[in-house]
């Protein structure tokens, strides 16, 4: 079995003529019907029906060319992912990300990913909810919590968790909670991102559970920014991730409340599988890891177990 057996019956079975297969090869039909007969041959089986017009599959046939596309697709995605080992990024590069990231770490990469690659035109799409990639032509997307579906490519770019926090003018007038449902008394700081239904945090807990409350309060947003702004100025309770309140944490401005509970809520690099290793969204990707790693040995994004008060 060679690729080029492989090439020629499937196109052979896509056209399902002699005659239309002979025309796309450059060959006369009668080539055609003495190379299947050869690959027949030597297979030991018989590929194909013959008609006086047209040429269909047999069921072993219909077995061979399924794994014949398989494999070709496998060759063609070897030799593409070699070659894109070569290429230099070009081309439009669109990226989703969310409002406070994008502002603290996506947007600095990009510049100086222009820097390095003038050939690249960036577009930095920021949203509150992911956008889809495939019916948006988005090439990347850099998403926070749960994996994507099966027909995209994920990448760990750095461990997180949310946890609630408040400032300590906050919990020191108010009060702090000891349990979670000590949370229906307090004014918490809600979300409205993603569609969810955003007065229900559901955590993820060190036994493994998953327990829920329902919150309420006086302030909501889309902004996660103003959002943090509305807590350090006391305003109340909110759920945030550590990267964004660590140093706030640690310079104490900010108090974890109840820190048993957290979501896990890991920041990943997301793509359609046809840009598995397309040159713009390879690089812009191991840069941003880069940086973020960089940024994360300078001051760590992960909450301690003395930070948490735990």
């Amino acid at each position: 079995m060679t690729e080029g057996d492989l090439g020629f019956f499937a196109l052979l079975a896509r056209h399902e003529s002699f005659v239309e297969t002979a025309r796309e090869l450059g060959i006369s039909a009668s080539a055609v019907s003495r190379r299947l007969a050869r690959l027949e041959d030597r297979l030991g089986v018989r590929l194909m029906n013959r008609t006086t017009r047209r040429v269909s599959l047999t069921g072993e046939g219909e077995l061979y060319f399924g794994k014949a596309v398989r494999l070709l697709g496998d060759i063609h995605e070897l030799e593409n992912s070699l070659r894109s080992g070569q290429e230099k990024p070009s081309g439009l590069l669109r990226i989703n990300a969310t409002f406070g990231f994008s502002r603290e770490y996506i947007a600095p990469t990009v510049s100086a990913f222009c820097d390095m690659y003038p050939d690249v035109e960036v577009q930095l799409i920021v949203t509150d909810a992911p956008m889809k990639l495939i019916e948006q032509a988005v090439d990347l997307n850099i998403r926070f919590g749960s994996p994507p579906s099966s027909n995209l490519i994920q990448r760990l770019l750095q461990r997180n968790r949310r946890f609630m926090c408040a400032s300590p003018g906050y919990l020191e007038k108010r009060g702090k909670p000891e349990t979670l449902q000590d949370l229906r008394d307090h004014n918490c700081i809600v979300l409205r991102q993603e569609h969810d239904i955003y007065d229900i945090w559901r955590f993820d807990d060190r036994r493994g559970e998953t327990p829920s409350v329902r919150v309420n309060g006086g302030l909501s947003t889309n902004d996660g920014e103003m959002a943090r702004e509305w807590m350090l100025h006391g305003h109340g309770i909110m759920l945030r991730s550590e990267w964004d309140i660590a140093h706030h944490v640690r310079e104490g401005r900010l108090q974890v409340v109840l820190p048993g509970y957290f979501q896990t809520a890991n920041i990943s690099a997301i793509y359609p599988e046809r840009h598995h290793l397309t040159a713009k969204v390879r690089v812009f990707i191991d840069l941003l890891a880069e940086r973020i790693r960089d940024a994360n040995t300078k001051t760590p994004f992960e909450l301690s177990e003395a930070d948490l008060g735990a």
